[in-house]
This record gives C-alpha cells, sequence and structure tokens, in this order.
C-alpha cells in the first residue's frame, strides 16, 4: 500500500501529520523531519529548493503516492521548482491558507506571520493578491515563536509580552484574519487569539493541507479504503529530541523515530 509522504525541516509539520491522521485515518503516512539542517528559515533559497529535492528523493523511496511539504519556507522558495521536476502530486502550505483566508476575510485586510525566510520571500502576499487585488496584507516576522514552542513556552508573561509586541502591527492595520504561516504557530494560538482577540479568525493551514490532500487523492481515485493507516517517522539526526519534542505536536508520543544517513 501506497504512503502518503510529508516532510518538513524538523517537527513543525507534525501539526499537520496529526491533521492528515485526523482527516485521513485509513492513509499510511511517511513523516521526514530534517533534523541536521533545521532552520530552513535562515538559509538561502537555492539551499532549501537542494534540500527539498533531495528530500522528496528520500520520501519517494518509501513508495509515496502523494507529497506534502509541511514546511512554509520549502514552499515559499521551493514548491515552483520541484512541483516542475517530479510526477508524483505535491502540495504545499500556503495555497491552502490563502485560500481560506481570502474566503473568511469581510474586511479585505489579512495579516501574516511566519519565520524571516517565509516573510521575506512575500510568497504569502503575492498568493493573496493572485486570489483578490482588493485585499491589503499585513506581515509580519515573528522569529522567536519557533524557540518558544520548542522550549514549551506557551504562554506566562515573556511570552504575552513578545507576542504583543510581535502583532502590534497587525492590530494597528485593523486586520480580520491572520494566517499562521508556520507550523509551530498552531501551538500558540491561545496566546495569539488573545492578544488579537476573539473576533479575529486564525488560519491554520494544518487543516486546509489535509483537506486539499484528500481532495486530490479523491479525484485521482488513490483514497485507501482498508481500515487502519500505519505511521512512520524518519530525522536526519537525533531522534531521541525529535521524540521529546514530537509528543507536544502530535498529543501522543512517537516510539520508534528512525534515523536516516544520508539523506
Amino acid at each position: 500500500m501506497k504512503s502518503i509522504g510529508v516532510f518538513d525541516s524538523g517537527v513543525g509539520g507534525l501539526t499537520v501529520a496529526k491533521e492528515l491522521i485526523r482527516q485521513l485515518p485509513n492513509e499510511n503516512i511517511v513523516y521526514f523531519g530534517d533534523t541536521a539542517r533545521v532552520p530552513y528559515g535562515i538559509k538561502s533559497r537555492e539551499t532549501v529548493i537542494r534540500f527539498s529535492i533531495e528530500n522528496i528523493l528520500f520520501l519517494l523511496k518509501q513508495d509515496v503516492k502523494l507529497i506534502c511539504v509541511a514546511c512554509n519556507t520549502a514552499s515559499s522558495f521551493a514548491l515552483p521548482v520541484i512541483k516542475n521536476h517530479f510526477r508524483v502530486p505535491i502540495v504545499g502550505v500556503i495555497t491552502p491558507g490563502v485560500r481560506e483566508a481570502v474566503y473568511a476575510s469581510k474586511n479585505k485586510r489579512i495579516g501574516v506571520i511566519g519565520t524571516k525566510g517565509t516573510i521575506k520571500s512575500r510568497t504569502y502576499e503575492t498568493e493573496i493578491k493572485q486570489l483578490d487585488p482588493k485585499v491589503k496584507v499585513t506581515a509580519a516576522a515573528c522569529p522567536l515563536f519557533v524557540p518558544f514552542v520548542e522550549e514549551g513556552w506557551l504562554k506566562g508573561e515573556v511570552v504575552l509580552s513578545v507576542v504583543k509586541t510581535y502583532l502590534k502591527p497587525l492590530r494597528q492595520a485593523g486586520v480580520d484574519t491572520v494566517i499562521l504561516g508556520c507550523t509551530h504557530y498552531p501551538l500558540l494560538a491561545p496566546v495569539i487569539q488573545e492578544v488579537l482577540g476573539k473576533d479575529i479568525t486564525l488560519i491554520d493551514s494544518a487543516k486546509q493541507v489535509a483537506f486539499e490532500v484528500k481532495k486530490i487523492l479523491a479525484s485521482e481515485d488513490m483514497l485507501q479504503r482498508s481500515k487502519g493507516g500505519k505511521h512512520r517517522f524518519y530525522v536526519s539526526d537525533n531522534p531521541e529530541w525529535f521524540s521529546s519534542l514530537a509528543e507536544r505536536f502530535m498529543g501522543r508520543q512517537l516510539k520508534d523515530v528512525r534515523k536516516v544517513e544520508n539523506v
């Protein structure tokens, strides 16, 4: 039975894997976290493209039928290139979230938060404008959010203070919808919502990505009919670190995380 392949620079993509498992419980999933080369957010475009191609080649060896790029930086920099390189369907995390945000926004003011690499690429802004040129986009890099999540700092005065500082431009711009443009950020959603206010819609791309994957597999008649999918997790370095963080993202322990030599 073929699998859905998922790759990320580290652990953040597990929010996507969790949603895929929830929406597609019968599917086999192979996850690869490139923990030896994390983070991608500070790497050059050329390097991110090279890493992405290497990650896809590894997943293709695992007999995958579709690949999900569960990394905003890789989706920003590499997706147009890798889609032309491979025949297997490839889904990024940006387009599904953008579609949902444009649909959700009432006042046509959308905020985007992400890593420095994602924000600098302006991919979200470009895609939003392509869908609706009238939308005003306010983007903000939030570089401390990832270390907060990985250290388990999900609330408290320090976190609240930093979140308020980062999100100030979005509040001043009067956005009514905010895209969580990094797969780590859903874990900070409660404090982000607290700072922005309950009337602001937060877009978690993971849910939209899983829906998109489901739609593609259904249209290609590739959905798995038999019950109970199997899930395998690989990393390029430090499986112990990955496993310890995985519980925070998945809500359960991952017991058999395998290290891959020479991706």
